[in-house]
């Protein structure tokens, strides 16, 4: 029996397990109690590694699609027919004629996000797409914005606060989001055993509002006008404490006038929470040594994102815990991602570029993905007409599936990178199959820089390639170089990850691979410590309280308000929810992550449903503007009246002639999701707040 030790990737907790194994066999897979973050903890997705790894449904050989279906084609066929394709489409339509689609898996794998880049450069196209901006791209606008980087992204130091307030976020589930936070639940007792408290705003009483000290309802949508009227609670009692960040910010006088026309009061009629509740948890958290608001996916991916996570910075920076000890912090990860994208002197986005036909912000250098049909759709120049797809499931995973899904008879071609045949990748002319988790090695480049302890760790393979399979990296840099009309150079991820140690604020103290590799459990940096002013990448190197971006969209909100948002055709708002035991669109194929009674139903509260005239365990028909459903029904008192829920990115499609890696009785909250709904300021689609009806069957 041998051990092996690695960080599972299926999730952003960055959890580390011990899997005991006799050769390819596994014997077990259980938390590693020497991991310096997770210290043990471990989830139910990561026992599923060893499912990717056997499971006779993966594909195992590239495939060609024929009009009798696909058939298994060798390697250099496949990057040929794929780069000449390429090459040809773009010599006759434009170089933006062939777009590429991120799922959120690139995310987590090393590979990808070092050879990305070059592939972008070799492809040469704008028409890019991903997975950011139907979840977190309001944090990086708000980072952009205010800190002039849009990886610096604050997190909230759990382990040192004394008072943490969630608003759209369910960290027990999520094991954070935005933050790479395992063993979260002890985490959050710690805080409520050492005097502090937890107070939960949601529509929804989740799972964390259920162990939290006090649980409010909020009305959808309504997130921001709460959020003024905190602020405004700090200006009118002079709570305002900047601390040691007081000679490093603008803007202070312009919030300071903006938030006097947003009182509890006014609060109180928008989000159906008390005005003397909202005044008592500003000033508790204003009294409070050590306090923290987090904002996460209900906030971010709403019609008013952007507004929420910028004054959720806000709110923190003038409560005085912003780059504190128990407040909103900064990581600073042995690969820093400022140190080899600084943009410091470099062009803004005071002019921010916009997408061809909706004219939609383009952050990031991505279009936003809710217009991904209509780009398809719209002639003209730019037009596209040709799709790659990397690790990612549109199909499922964006605003109005359904519609995207028929985009995709427009184009002339398609190729997918995956470890399935999908909703998606069964639409596509080329298949390349991937390696899974325990075939790649792995330094987590993304949600270290996201992690609530600075720490530092390298998992080699566990296994070798099952099947006729490569690395994402291969693919990528396979493509890359044959679109270049290079010979591939043969570099390897660890290549990268060696010199970029060597660059990173830990290179002084010895860190590098070769002593990762003899320390399996990970090496332990510390806490997180101040260091923002160090990192800072705005010109003047000061925080911006106050961008014109935000200031200007207020009109918007204040718009909204005076607008009737009663619908009787559609008289509920739908909201998404996360489950522990599957991660958005791609976990289905695990039958002990898909085992049990059927979690995928729509949770309506005993008011709506005596409406209704329906009980647990009925079907009912939920219609919105784009579609209509047909799905389970949960009565619950944990879902506020007027409001519905459905669990994000869920979802099985019709069989094709190969098996689709789904999970069955299950559908796709996308095909309610509006694509036309989204948050102007920043491109994000608007998941929550869609409106819906429901009807008994």
């Amino acid at each position: 029996m041998q051990t092996h030790y690695r960080t599972c990737n299926i999730c952003e907790a960055l959890c580390g397990i011990e899997i005991q194994h006799e050769g390819q066999n596994i014997l077990s897979i259980k938390g590693d109690p020497k991991d310096p973050l997770s210290r043990g903890h471990i989830c139910p997705k990561a026992v599923a590694l060893q499912d990717f790894y056997v499971d006779e449904d993966r594909l195992r050989a590239p495939l060609k699609k024929t009009a009798d279906g696909f058939i298994e084609i060798s390697w250099e066929e496949a990057f040929e027919i794929t780069t000449n394709k390429i090459l040809a489409l773009q010599e006759k339509y434009g170089k933006d004629a062939v777009a590429v689609f991120l799922g959120n898996p690139n995310a987590h794998n090393m590979g990808n996000l070092l050879f990305m880049r070059p592939f972008y450069k070799a492809l040469r196209t704008k028409s890019r797409f991903s997975a950011s901006s139907v979840d977190q791209m309001p944090h990086h606008v708000a980072a952009v914005h205010m800190l002039g980087h849009s990886l610096l992204n604050p997190v909230p130091d759990l382990d040192h606060t004394n008072y943490l307030l969630v608003m759209g976020g369910n960290p027990l589930v999520s094991n954070g989001s935005m933050m790479a936070s395992p063993d979260i639940a002890k985490r959050l007792r710690a805080i409520r055993e050492r005097g502090g408290k937890i107070v939960v705003i949601d529509p929804r009483r989740t799972e964390t509002a259920r162990k939290a000290d006090e649980h409010l309802f909020i009305k959808p949508e309504s997130d921001a006008i709460f959020l003024l009227s905190m602020i405004h609670v700090l200006v009118q009692e002079n709570k305002v404490r900047l601390n040691h960040l007081e000679d490093a910010l603008t803007g202070l006088e312009e919030i300071i006038t903006l938030v006097k026309k947003y009182p509890p009061e006014k609060a109180e009629q928008i989000t159906g929470i008390k005005a003397e509740k909202i005044r008592s948890i500003a000033l508790e958290m204003a009294a409070a040594d050590k306090a923290v608001l987090y904002s996460r996916m209900g906030l971010s991916t709403q019609t008013f994102g952007g507004l929420c996570i910028w004054l959720t910075n806000v709110f923190n920076i003038l409560n005085g815990n912003f780059d504190r000890v128990g407040g909103m912090m900064f990581p600073r990860p042995a690969i820093d991602p400022i140190t080899f994208s600084p943009k410091k002197g470099k062009p803004k986005y005071e002019s921010i570029p916009l997408s061809r036909v909706r004219k939609l912000p383009k952050y990031l250098g991505e279009i936003p993905a809710a217009s991904l049909a209509e780009e398809i759709e719209t002639e003209g120049e730019g037009q596209i007409k040709a799709l790659l797809c990397i690790a990612g499931n549109p199909v499922l995973s964006v605003p109005n599936g359904k519609r995207v899904e028929k985009a995709f008879e427009k184009l002339e071609f398609i190729a997918c990178a995956d470890i399935y045949l999908t909703e998606t990748s069964k639409h596509a002319d080329i298949i390349f199959p991937a390696t899974s988790g325990l075939e790649i090695s792995q330094y987590d480049i993304t949600f270290l820089n996201l992690a609530i302890r600075n720490i530092a760790k390298y998992s080699p393979a566990l296994f070798p390639k099952k099947g006729n399979v490569k690395h994402d990296w291969e693919i990528l840099a396979e493509l890359t170089a044959r679109l270049r009309g290079e010979e591939n150079p043969g570099h390897t991820p660890e290549m990268y990850v060696e010199m970029a140690l060597g660059m990173g604020h830990y290179a002084k103290e010895g860190l590098s691979l070769e002593k990762l590799k003899a320390h399996p459990h990970g090496i332990d940096l510390g806490p997180l410590t101040p260091c923002l002013k160090d990192r800072l990448q705005t010109d003047d190197d000061t925080i911006r309280l106050a961008p014109t971006v935000f200031l200007e969209d207020l009109k918007r909100l204040d718009e909204s308000i005076n607008i009737s948002n009663s619908q009787p055709d559609f008289p509920y708002q739908m909201i998404g929810r996360r489950l522990l035991r599957q991660h958005n669109t791609w976990t289905h194929n695990s039958h002990r992550l898909s085992k049990g009674k059927n979690e995928c139903t729509l949770m309506i509260n005993p008011k709506d449903a005596n409406k209704i005239g329906i009980t647990s365990g009925n079907t009912v028909l939920v219609k919105s503007r784009i579609g209509e459903i047909k799905v389970e029904a949960e009565v619950t008192d944990e879902i506020m009246a007027g409001v519905v829920s459905l669990p994000q990115g869920f979802g099985a499609g019709k069989k094709s002639k190969m098996k689709i890696a789904t999970a069955q009785n299950s559908v796709s909250i996308n095909d309610l999701t509006d694509d036309l709904r989204v948050d102007t300021l920043t491109g994000n689609a608007a998941l929550n707040g869609v409106r819906v009806q429901v009807l008994k069957l």
